[in-house]
Formats: C-alpha cells, sequence, structure tokens
C-alpha cells in the first residue's frame, strides 16, 4: 500500500523560511507527478506546486518566486522550499503523488503557521 509521508512545516515569522519533504512508499513504480497542496481554514484546498517526471515544475501565482519545489525521482520524493513566507501562506500543506495508471495519493498534512 502506497503511503505518504511527510516532514517538516511549523511555525515561522513572516518573511521566514521553513522546508517540507515528502517520500512516497509502497510502489515499485515511479510518480509521475508530485506535488503540495494546502487548505487554510473556512478555505478550499488549492494546489502550491507541482513538479511532473520530466522536472517541470508548475507554481500558484500567490507563491512564484518565493517557494521552489524539486524532487528526488529516484527515491520518489518531493520538496518544498518556502522562502518569504506571509501570514496567508498559513495552511495545512499536503503531499500529493500520482503515479501511472493515474492513480494519486494524499498525504496527511502538516501545519505551516506564519505569525506577523
Amino acid at each position: 500500500q502506497v503511503q505518504l509521508v511527510e516532514s517538516g512545516g511549523g511555525l515561522a515569522q513572516a518573511g521566514g523560511s521553513l522546508n517540507l519533504s515528502c517520500a512516497a512508499s509502497g510502489s515499485p513504480l515511479w510518480t509521475t507527478v508530485m506535488g503540495w497542496y494546502r487548505q487554510a481554514p473556512g478555505k478550499q484546498r488549492e494546489l502550491v506546486a507541482v513538479i511532473r517526471s520530466g522536472g517541470i515544475p508548475n507554481y500558484a501565482e500567490s507563491v512564484k518566486g518565493r517557494f521552489l519545489i524539486s524532487r528526488a525521482a529516484a527515491l520518489n520524493s518531493v520538496y518544498l522550499r518556502m522562502n518569504d513566507l506571509q501570514v496567508e501562506d498559513t495552511a495545512v500543506y499536503c503531499c500529493n503523488a500520482v503515479f501511472p495508471g493515474n492513480h494519486e495519493y494524499w498525504g496527511q498534512g502538516t501545519q505551516v503557521t506564519v505569525s506577523s
């Protein structure tokens, strides 16, 4: 069974930085897409950043220039470097992985809280 294990997150001050990591295990296949989504209280889940197997990233407009997504394909892992954090970045961040055949999995989520 595929599991996504997330680490990182926590509390930061506005303007600070945090790192998120996610590793997918339990499948002999490599992921086709991995990424991060977030959900703030009272809001819908939204895409933060995703990266495809060819290494092409896609970012939400709100994080472009501040966040950097990367992956270690052989490890089925994805990372998110979050710089210049803003209060509005406060949310639960969830890792997402898509395997061949469009089999999609989610992590449990990790809290990111940014204080002013």
